[in-house]
């Protein structure tokens, strides 16, 4: 098939799927009125495959088929293969202002790390690696729409894995093995046509029926989604400008004795494999969520501006250099990519099982978890991207959503609806007290809305959770930080201006 239109993804979304909303059972997602938004975006960014001034950055000859096939299946390991995935990348987050964490880019870019790990899926059992790369080949011949579950239900976080009610093993059949539980959190998965479920917080010994990674239908029997409450209501354009085009929709997803087929199983029942999948990827999922995060930062930072600029606080020093400091942020970002593509490149062309082979760490362990010991950059992994999505962007993007509640300050709350404006003896009213500077009534509060739908309404509530959390939480991560052996070089060098003042 190829490179997919935004027509032949609709009509994939038509199957037996299970999907519940407030309640009710969806019998047709692409009826549905609050998913109709963004599945219509998502068709156009299929549809922009096919556009002519778009076709050489988003697609590219398929190695099997020839076919036009995304650029974010690219298995990069020269500059210029990495520049047409970065380019591609950057295109269709633009497309989406960086607001749609689980763009199909992001999962494409999933399938591809596990594909580039297939020696190490397959170590113990060789067809895991083979269902790895066929899988990738599958979901790039068909540009198949993912979305992922990667973390437990938050039951009782003090207790183990097992409190929790999560995804396990029941039992295998020849057939293949069938898993009962659930997880959280599907992104994207009433409108997705697969769901890839994979590690996320290792697993310790005596827990290896949880350590499973697989990808399945999202319509396969026995698989339900339950579904929060969508923040598309209907509104117009005017009124809630992202709510209505960006909401992707959160779901978790519940196993009723699943079976999943042998095939499409890239890792069952053992721990070290299971801990080293996330670890072992080159970063090509990273790398796309760092552009994410740079094209959001780079809207959030316009928006700001556009903002001050409405009510005339771009002459004032102090926003000035509010304002400059988040162009400065862009600036850094924009480096970040950079930099964290050359670190995918040194990781594809050196696989962490050949490194590993080498410095002799296979199997090397942080506390009881076998292989955590090369999560954070043991053998020889660049750390730039995870840390720029682990450090820099949580507080990057807290920082244009603060600076840009400052901006507006009340005006973000008083905003007249589209029917105001609609009705002719208001309007007048609204004219002569709403303008902007240099802007008529309308065209300010729509400045205004586009911010507050930002920031303020439970769609830009939800993208600031997710921005927070979207790489686990940031207190830990920076814990982590102080066990890695940077933080050791840091001492190292400090002590040894100490310790030359003594000779």
């Amino acid at each position: 098939m190829g490179a997919r239109t935004g027509q032949e993804y609709i009509e994939g979304l038509r199957d037996n799927r299970r999907i519940y909303v407030k309640g009710e059972l969806v019998r047709d997602v692409t009826q549905y009125p609050a998913f109709q938004g963004v599945i219509r975006t998502l068709a156009d960014l299929y549809d922009q495959q096919h556009e002519p001034q778009h076709r050489a950055a988003l697609t590219t000859p398929s190695p099997t088929s020839d076919k036009p096939v995304s650029t974010s299946f690219v298995l990069a390991k020269t500059w210029e293969e990495m520049e047409q995935r970065v380019s591609g990348e950057r295109l269709r987050c633009e497309f989406t202002y960086g607001l749609m964490g689980r763009l199909p880019d992001f999962m494409n870019a999933f399938v591809t790390d596990m594909a580039a790990i297939r020696p190490l899926l397959g170590r113990q059992r060789p067809e895991f690696g083979e269902n790895a790369w066929r899988y990738y080949e599958l979901c790039r011949e068909k540009d198949l729409c993912l979305t992922h579950t990667l973390v437990d239900p938050q039951v009782d976080r003090s207790q183990g894995v097992e409190a929790q009610e999560a995804l396990h093993v029941v039992k295998e059949t020849d057939a293949g093995m069938v898993v009962r539980g659930a997880r959280m959190l599907s992104t994207l998965a009433p409108v997705s046509d697969e769901l890839w479920v994979g590690p996320y917080m290792p697993r310790k010994p005596g827990q290896e029926d949880y350590a499973l990674s697989f990808a399945l239908p999202v319509a396969t029997p026995g698989l339900k989604f339950i579904c929060r409450e969508p923040y598309a209501t209907g509104r117009s354009a005017f009124d809630r400008p992202l709510s209505g085009r960006f909401d992707e929709g959160d779901a978790i997803a519940v196993f009723d004795d699943v079976l999943v087929p042998w095939e499409r199983v890239f890792a069952a029942r053992d721990i070290e494999i299971h801990n080293l999948i996330a670890p072992a990827f080159p970063g090509y999922t990273i790398l796309q969520a760092v552009i994410r995060g740079a094209v959001k930062l780079r809207f959030l930072t316009g928006l700001a501006c556009l903002v001050a600029q409405t009510i005339g606080r771009t002459e004032m020093p102090r926003y000035q250099e509010m304002l400059g400091e988040l162009v400065g942020l862009v600036e850094l970002a924009e480096g970040l990519i950079t930099a964290s593509s050359r670190d995918v490149l040194y990781n594809a062309n050196h696989p962490l099982g050949q490194e590993a082979e080498k410095a002799d760490v296979a199997a090397t362990s942080r506390g009881v978890v076998p292989g955590v010991g090369t999560l954070f950059g043991v053998a020889g992994r660049g750390m730039v991207g995870v840390t720029a999505v682990r450090l820099f962007f949580p507080q990057a993007m807290t920082q244009a959503i603060n600076t840009l509640r400052l901006m507006g300050s009340s005006g973000l709350i008083m905003t007249p609806t589209e029917q105001d404006f609609a009705n002719p003896e208001v309007r007048p009213w609204l004219e002569r007290h709403l303008h902007g500077r240099d802007l008529p009534a309308a065209e300010r509060v729509r400045i205004m809305k586009l911010a507050w739908d930002v920031l303020g309404t439970e769609f830009g509530g939800r993208q600031f959770q997710y921005e927070w959390f979207f790489a686990g939480d940031p207190v830990n991560n920076r814990i982590v930080y102080y066990g890695t052996d940077r933080r050791k070089e840091c001492v190292t060098l400090a002590q040894r201006l100490l310790d030359s003042l003594k000779e």
